[in-house]
């Protein structure tokens, strides 16, 4: 278990400053409005910066920063052009739909402003129909498969957790948020989705492509991992009273789950009430970039509202000690219809 092999958690100021406090040109400024899936902003006083950490920050504070905060964003680990070949592959299966625009190409990734959002929504939402065969062979291509097993990825995630062996789930996702739609990530902890195993993975997530900070990346709710774990042991104490069949509790689709599985779309409200008046912190994110959290840390993301009409790609992957008992539905690539 992660938890094991990481040093305990530490307070904020006994760690570098260089790896607890984001930029220092960054930090004087304020955070972008964020726009809910209701289409409202959230209070600015619930927004605040992620904090970026160098890959050359010592080992021993890089691991106390996840343990303290339950994530860590490294920057630039990942070569940047291996990052855009994975981007232009991803928008060069969907151009047939339309979605990009005119005299654009696939490695940038620019939104047809011209077209109907709510029609070009990615996973998280409902694609076309037009989308859905290409997302199934984007997925299980050699590119992306290849991608899960990128050598700097790889790498990182053994040097964060320890492990000498790691196994990755194949149903890696990539996720596009196209400017103005209504897909951005619901509220939820990682560990919901994946309750046929152990909590004892590290998911990275990983932008494939610049994305700024109101542009629909990740933003993460403060110090929330020991939230995530009471609402999770709430929820089985729910489903232990009613005696719910082993194949509906591992299921984030049951009876006491929110919709599409996520525990609110409304991240304004929600932060201030079930949060407990945590606040969102959100990044100007990298291609590069690999933002590792834990199974309860709790997340999710804005509407994209990018300037450029970038379209937001991103991809899920989730790691497990090789050995660890791990969520077996996950182990095949995606493919629509898969109920997961």
């Amino acid at each position: 278990m992660i938890a094991q092999l990481l040093p305990p958690p530490q307070t904020a100021q006994s760690l570098n400053p260089s790896v607890s406090h984001a930029s220092s040109a960054q930090q004087h400024l304020p955070a972008p409005l964020q726009r809910t899936n209701y289409g409202s902003h959230i209070d600015p006083e619930m927004v605040d910066w992620l904090t970026p950490t160098s890959k050359d920050t010592p080992l021993s504070e890089i691991r106390a920063r996840y343990s303290h905060d339950g994530y860590v964003w490294i920057k630039n680990v990942i070569p940047r052009s291996d990052v855009f070949d994975m981007r232009e592959q991803y928008f060069q299966a969907l151009s047939p739909t339309g979605l990009l625009s005119p005299d654009t190409g696939p490695r940038e990734g620019i939104f047809n402003s011209h077209l109907d959002p709510t029609v070009h929504q990615g996973l998280g939402a409902t694609p076309q129909n037009s989308a859905m065969q290409s997302l199934d062979k984007i997925h299980a291509s050699k590119e992306y498969q290849d991608f899960l097993d990128h050598p700097d990825l790889r790498d990182w995630v053994r040097r964060l957790t320890g492990w000498q062996r790691e196994a990755v789930l194949r149903r890696g996702l990539l996720r596009h948020n196209v400017p103005g739609s209504r897909c951005p990530s619901g509220i939820h902890y990682d560990q919901l989705f994946l309750r046929a195993g152990d909590p004892v993975f590290v998911t990275a997530w990983v932008p494939i492509g610049d994305c700024a900070a109101d542009g629909g990346g990740l933003m993460y709710l403060e110090n929330s991992c020991e939230l995530g774990e009471r609402i999770e042991k709430r929820f089985e104490a729910q489903q232990e009273k009613e005696n719910m069949p082993k194949e509906e509790r591992i299921s984030a689709f049951n009876r006491h789950m929110g919709e599409l599985g996520h525990l609110s779309h409304n991240a304004e409200t929600w932060a201030k009430g079930d949060g407990l008046g945590k606040r969102w912190l959100v990044a100007n994110y990298e291609a590069g970039d690999i933002v590792f959290h834990s199974p309860w840390m709790i997340h999710a993301s804005g509407q994209n509202s990018d300037n450029f009409g970038r379209i937001r790609l991103a991809s899920d992957l989730r790691f497990y000690e090789e050995g660890a008992k791990l969520d077996e539905r996950w182990t095949r690539p995606f493919y629509n219809g898969d109920g997961l």
